[in-house]
């Protein structure tokens, strides 16, 4: 099945010509495995050993093609040159040989070399055979404990790639779960990130979850947390169904620069403790984002208020404070409701069906309201300053108007004079 060297492994799909390779010079790791896999990739991610010189090689690299150039580990001599389609990581062979290099690597699969220049795959360990079988197999425990986060990494390659872990190293892994505490956070938060961005991570988490790698970083997950998550998977399916457009945003990420998508969020919803305050410590120590922090806390505070929230002004109220959170926080309660009311005959879609339509709907007043008038508008016709108060007869205004009480900024003008008049300038939500 593996005998001959997968084409798109040829040099002239590279972003550099092979003239700018030594002798010998390897390609390792992630893009042989893929190559000899089958699996194609959009963007290509490189990774060359060289013998000597490899921050020479790849600076010399960067100038010819006027490409990105970054040192990542001047100790170790690795750097990358960024290409606009791809990066290319050049490191220093560690070790005498290339097969010692490859003995230090973390499972079999990631310990198959190509040598460009005779076309020759190196396979000292029978990553190949590994491949085949679709087995994850670790090169030594001792490779592990040399990066604890390669025991997590097992989980997300298996994920990705459709592979069991070999019983051996499954048993290691448990063996060494504690070590994980020793990663920088941030290392740990991207692997996560990986097992929560699809289903077929679902079963990988839970499993870490299980074995132990989870529990210094989500002191109050349980294992109902990653039935949750299995459920969130379950809803996403639903509201494909019949609501492909809010399936459509919760797919996708929080911001540009952040990849985590809001269906993400709802499944760290789950890992985290219910109470937001103590939710928000716990994703601060993981090093997320404050776009992050602020969906997943703001998604568990008003999840409880989706089923109660039956008035017009109290929906006009939700849908302000949920904002672009929304479809983060009715995931969140419709996974809640489906594990609690699954037996009970009830259907939660329903229960929440007509805030889903009234989000889904631009011209809906409650959940879109359009700006009669401006705070500055409101100061010069009442002749007063700039306060909170203009900001709560703003809230008042927005509310009548989803009330369907006013539609003009006349209209709107006049409410708030008798705002002033009638009540003592505090409005909230009670009122």
């Amino acid at each position: 099945m593996f005998g001959s060297v997968p084409s798109t492994l040829a040099p002239e799909n590279w972003p550099f010509s092979l003239e700018c390779l030594p002798q010998p010079a390897y390609m390792v790791g992630g893009a042989v495995r893929d190559a000899i896999l089958g699996r194609t990739r959009e963007y290509w991610d490189l990774d060359f050993v060289i013998p000597s010189n490899a921050v020479q090689v790849a600076r010399a690299i960067a100038r010819r093609y006027q490409a990105g150039f970054v040192s990542l580990d001047s100790e170790r001599q690795i750097a990358r040159v960024v290409f606009p389609d791809a990066t290319a990581d050049f490191a220093q062979q560690e070790g005498e040989s290339l097969e010692t290099d490859l003995l230090r690597r973390d499972f079999t699969i990631n310990a198959i070399a190509y040598n460009p220049h005779t076309q020759e795959i190196i396979d000292p360990l029978h990553g190949c055979d590994d491949l085949q079988l679709g087995v994850l197999r670790m090169v030594s425990p001792g490779n592990l404990q040399d990066d604890p986060l390669r025991l997590l990494r097992a989980y997300r390659q298996a994920s990705q790639l459709g592979f069991t872990i070999e019983p051996n190293t499954q048993n290691t892994i448990r063996a060494l779960a504690t070590q994980i505490c020793q990663v920088a956070a941030e290392r740990v938060r991207v692997e996560i990130g990986y097992l929560l961005a699809s289903s077929q991570g679902t079963p990988w988490i839970t499993k870490a979850g299980e074995d132990g790698l989870l529990t210094s970083f989500f002191k109050n997950a349980t294992p109902e947390s990653f039935c949750q998550i299995a459920a969130v998977d379950q809803v996403a399916t639903i509201l494909a169904q019949h609501w492909p457009q809010l399936d459509v945003e919760v797919q996708q990420p929080v911001r540009d620069t952040v990849k985590t998508t809001w269906l993400g969020i709802a499944k760290l919803a789950c890992l985290v403790h219910p109470n937001p305050a103590v939710a928000e410590i716990e994703l601060q120590e993981l090093t997320y984002s404050r776009a992050e922090i602020r969906a997943i806390t703001t998604a568990l505070r008003l999840f409880p208020q989706l089923k109660t929230a039956n008035t017009v002004r109290e929906q006009y109220f939700l849908f302000q404070e949920a904002g672009v959170v929304f479809g983060s926080t009715v995931v969140v309660a419709l996974v809640n409701d489906t594990l609690v009311e699954a037996m009970s005959g009830t259907n939660p879609f329903r229960v929440y069906a007509p805030l889903i339509s009234r989000y889904l709907n631009p011209d809906d007043l409650v959940a879109h309201p359009t700006q009669l008038v401006s705070g500055k508008n409101i100061m010069i016709a009442l002749n007063i300053p700039a306060s909170p108060v203009v900001g709560q007869l703003l809230k008042e205004i927005g509310v009548a108007q989803a009330e369907g009480k006013i539609s003009t900024p006349e209209e709107a003008i006049e409410l708030a004079k008798k705002l002033l008049t009638i009540h003592d300038i505090t409005f909230g939500h009670e009122t």
